[in-house]
Parts: C-alpha cells; structure tokens; sequence
C-alpha cells in the first residue's frame, strides 16, 4: 500500500512548500520512498487526483468543533458545512471567527473538538501563532472536492483515504514536550537538533513496533537529512505517515477511529487516541 505523510501549510510556496512523503508499506514494515514538494494549493488539487489506492495523513484539522457549528448554526452534516466554507473568501471567514470570539468571555474563545482535548492539541478555530484555522480553511474543501474518502467525516467509496494526522502527538512519546523544530532561522537550538536525533534513534528502535505495531526501514542518509533539517519538515510528513499507516493497519476496525466519535469534528488517527 502507498502511504502518503503530508507537513500541511495554507500558503504554499517554492520556499515554504507542502512536504509529502511517499512511502511504501509491506508486511507491517513502513518504507520511505520519495519527497513531493508541493508548491502551491494547485499543485496540491492535483495531488489529491493520484490514482489510488493509498493511505494519507494530512496534518490539518479536517474539522470545527460541535460547540462553534451549533452556535454559528451550520448545517448538520460535515459536508454540507465545508461547502458553505467554499462560499466565503478567507477574509470573509477569519472575519467570522474573530467577530465570534470577541463576543465571548475569556476562556471560552478558542473552543476545541473532543479529540483536541484527548491530544492536548490547539483549537482548530486558532488564526495565529499556528494558524490551524486557515489551514483547515484551505486544506478541508479541497478533501471534499476531490471525491476521496475522508475518515471519518464523508465516507464514500473510493479508494484514496484522508486521514487527519497530527505529528506532535507521535514527537512526544519520545521527546515529552521538548521542541525539535522551528521555522524561524534565529530559534533554532543545538538542543533542538539533539531532540530531532533521539526522537529518529526512537522511530529506527523496537520501541516504534510497541507503539505503532510496525516497523520503520530509515536509512542512515535520510535519517542524516532529518536529524539536520532544524524546519523538521520532512520529519512531520514521515510522522503523519507512521500515523497513517497505522490507521491503515485498523482498517478493519474503522481504521483506529472510535465508531462514537463526533463525524462533523473529524478524528486524529493515533493509537494513544482510539
């Protein structure tokens, strides 16, 4: 099976683009193939019509949380909300969430999905800092226009599966809350690269077929290539890979998604989460 990991950003570009990992999966052995730079939200829709069958995690939140859908009163269904999105201009929704958020006390601004809570993750209404909220902008309509099976908020029948992955949540059963990464030239860290080092040892380890139930084939250039890159983008795509091909591995269980859980919100597959 193809298993695609995809560093998701809203602004894609020659210098900051989407990074997609290609790998491989056979007989629980999870191997690394190819890196796609996807450099603009075209190239991205074009991405998306690879033929299938494949597997991808895509780290955006693929969805809002209940409590903003019925206060804002969208549609009932995942779909019919994420068409109402293609409506509106960016400005038009982050206008929309700023004017929803200044309305309300504090505390209660930035609600979040019930796996948010369960993965310590930010609110996918979140604009700033790391602006989830645009990327869902962007990233959600696009899954839904291209006819894929989007876990688990729009089933269909078609053999490309999204998945909604989450790389942070893989970073810290090795490194706890220590960071590995930054985009920024001055904040990254000597004690940075040491993290990205020990989390790679623990991913090439037994310890990742503990977790996961598979194994990683990493080779000693591009674990070299990671361990140096201080962006860690490529490292995130090969953790939303590893996420995804365990998904892949529930397949017969709803892919590790609870069969309770909230379709509008939509689901990071992990195995700490089902």
């Amino acid at each position: 099976m193809d298993i695609y990991g995809l560093d998701f950003t809203s602004a894609p570009s020659r210098r900051k683009p989407i990074t997609c990992l290609l790998c491989h999966f056979e007989d629980a052995v999870l191997h690394p193939h190819q890196f796609l730079k996807i450099a603009s939200l075209n190239e991205f829709e074009v991405f998306l019509k690879r033929r299938g069958p494949w597997v991808a995690g895509f780290d955006f939140p693929f969805g809002q949380p209940q409590k903003l859908i019925d206060n804002m009163g969208w549609p009932l269904t995942w779909a019919e909300y994420i068409e109402q999105m293609t409506m509106m201009s960016q400005q038009e929704f982050e206008d929309l969430l700023t004017i929803y958020r200044q309305a309300r006390q504090s505390g209660d601004k930035h609600h979040l999905r019930a796996t948010d809570a369960k993965a310590k993750a930010i609110s996918p209404m979140m604009l700033h800092g790391v602006p989830v909220g645009k990327m869902f902008f962007k990233g959600a309509p696009r899954l839904l226009r291209a006819g894929l099976s989007i876990l688990p908020c729009h089933l269909t029948e078609d053999n490309r599966i999204a998945l909604e992955a989450y790389p942070a949540l893989v970073a810290r059963k090795w490194l706890g809350r220590r960071s590995y990464k930054n985009d920024l030239a001055d904040k990254q860290t000597p004690e940075q690269a040491t993290a990205r080092r020990q989390l790679i040892d623990g991913l090439r380890s037994s310890e990742l077929q503990e977790r996961y139930g598979l194994r990683l084939d990493l080779d000693n250039d591009l674990a070299a290539q990671f361990s140096q890159d201080p962006t860690a983008d490529g490292l995130d795509a090969l953790l939303c890979a590893i996420q995804a091909a365990w998904a892949y591995t529930q397949a017969s269980t709803g892919y590790g998604i609870p069969a309770h859980c909230n379709a509008n919100e939509g689901w990071i597959v992990d195995p700490e989460l089902s």
